[in-house]
């Protein structure tokens, strides 16, 4: 009972943290967009997708060797975190190892940033941007690894400080630079967000460090296996992630990339093209991704229970882990996509007036069961030991992306892209729940899962639309938006309550 207390406890603190990060994150987007424009929003998520390789080549693997390698340690020890002997050692060979992935990582980008912003982004204003960028990737390699050992160590709060810090430094610089250094130019816009992230993540480290050195001067730990049988097992659990990552990840810059030069082909020029996908990556996607705050702050948290569990050899409270996580996501998610449908107009018109996010926000709605249940479904792999295969499948899946979109786009513009994305969701999603139900052994259940959700959603979300129609005819407001949610929330999980009460009921026995 410790255990599952502390669990949800870690878990809601987490969920809070996310949704508070998340929510000053979309307002913070909301200014940047209202501040620099639609363009410079699209040229920044174009330096973003080089960044993200980069940061791939820096972090690949190192918190999930972490999480894995500590949580093992804890299970064969009973999971008593004080007499762990081997979490300081590990900590140290991850930390290594990350650095080194981060320094190599920050050479290689900061070297190639020219010839990356004229050759394959096509526009010089990136240069300086990428350079700037490649500056944090030490200190993300060194988070990544104390992030890991939170994770592992169920201290779950001081990785909500940190983000919390992180996110708050980000804005704090971006702000005070926007406003003293912009002047209406996409290119030193680009350069004052790079430099305000940059800043915040290096602070961010050093919070990070600041909290790990307050609790090892509190814990004892016991003589460690020898450092170079750590370091075999680290790599023998980085590599495959890291490899399988770069692809993947070169491979996502390049359909970034491709995008906006595939809309120029459609006949849009290129200011264009780049407000297109600016309106889509920068302003709908975080939308579409807010919620999902609640489910990835607790699917985060179970790989160490599925790690623990499986190295304990308990395959029933693996099994039950798993079913639970699964049926509790898509109950989740397929309630925040219908409210989000059915209300994506009034989402649209709130965020982002004057811009067509509205439509954008219901062509994408749809998609989040299968989005949100890939993400627990991964979580649950990579607790199972089954990272290798995740990201076979996301490479896969980032190929095939690779190859719609230039098929796509030029005849359907950006709604080629929308399709693009169903296709590569829908194959990502359906290869790794197939793969979680074949290691384990679970059953899927439709009706349960799928079907009673979907009905309740609908069902709410009628119900609240006819009841608000009974009031006098009001203008969108922000107000107006959150009493239409939250009446469509309160009656999704009120019709849902009775499934999950028996559901707790059936785990309990």
């Amino acid at each position: 009972m410790n255990r599952l207390r502390q669990l949800i406890m870690n878990g809601l603190l987490l969920t809070a943290v996310s949704l508070v990060m998340r929510g000053v994150g979309v307002s913070f987007g909301v200014y940047l967009s209202n501040r620099v424009g639609a363009e410079a929003m699209g040229l920044y998520s174009l330096i973003t997708g080089i960044y993200a390789f980069a940061v791939t080549l820096a972090t690949s693997g190192i918190a999930l060797a972490s999480v894995r390698m500590i949580s093992e340690a804890m299970g064969k020890q009973g999971g008593a975190c004080g007499k762990t002997p081997t979490v300081r050692r590990i900590l140290g060979v991850c930390c290594g190892y990350g650095l080194a992935c981060g320094i190599g990582a920050c050479c290689l980008l900061f070297s190639l940033s020219r010839p990356i912003g004229l050759y394959l982004l096509r526009d010089e204003r990136s240069i300086l941007p990428l350079q700037i960028l490649s500056l944090t990737l030490p200190s993300l390699s060194l988070c990544a690894a104390l992030s890991g050992y939170f994770t592992a160590t169920r201290r779950a709060y001081k990785n909500a400080v940190s983000q919390m810090a992180e996110q708050l430094l980000r804005i704090l610089f971006c702000s005070l630079l926007l406003t003293y250094l912009f002047a209406s130019d996409a290119e030193i816009a680009c350069v004052c967000i790079a430099l305000g992230g940059t800043v915040a993540e290096w602070l961010s480290l050093l919070v990070q460090w600041l909290l790990y050195a307050v609790e090892r001067r509190q814990r004892q730990d016991t003589p460690a296996p020898r450092a170079g049988t750590l370091r075999h097992t680290l790599l023998g659990i980085t590599l495959p992630v890291m490899l399988s990552s770069m692809l993947r990840s070169g491979l996502v810059t390049a359909e970034h990339i491709l995008i906006p030069w595939s809309l120029e082909r459609s006949g849009a020029d290129r200011s264009a093209s780049l407000a297109a996908y600016g309106v889509v990556h920068g302003m709908v996607l975080p939308v579409i991704f807010f919620p999902s705050a609640i489910l990835s702050s607790f699917a985060g948290l179970m790989i160490p229970e599925v790690a623990e569990a499986q190295a304990a050899g308990e395959k029933a409270r693996t099994d039950r882990i798993c079913a639970r996580v699964l049926a509790l996501s898509l109950l989740f998610a397929i309630g925040t996509a219908g409210i989000m449908t059915a209300f994506s107009y009034e989402l649209g018109t709130c965020i982002y007036p004057n811009t067509n996010a509205g439509t954008y926000i219901r062509l994408l709605a749809p998609l989040i069961p299968i989005m949100y249940a890939d993400t627990a479904t991964d979580a649950l792999l990579k607790g199972l030991g089954e990272q290798v295969y995740t990201m076979k499948i996301n490479v896969i899946d980032a190929l095939l992306s690779v190859i719609l979109v230039p098929l796509l786009i030029p005849f359907l513009g950006i709604m080629g892209y929308i399709v693009a994305v169903y296709v590569t969701e829908t194959f990502n999603t359906v290869m790794s729940v197939w793969r979680l139900l074949r290691v384990t052994g679970l059953r899927p259940r439709p009706v349960q899962w799928i079907f009673l959700p979907l009905g309740a959603v609908i069902l709410a979300c009628t119900v609240t639309r006819y009841l608000f129609a009974l009031l006098p005819p009001l203008p969108i407001s922000p107000l107006r938006l959150c009493l239409h949610l939250g009446c469509a929330a309160l009656l999704y999980l009120g019709v849902c309550a009775p499934q999950v009460r028996s559901k707790n009921q059936k785990v309990s026995a």
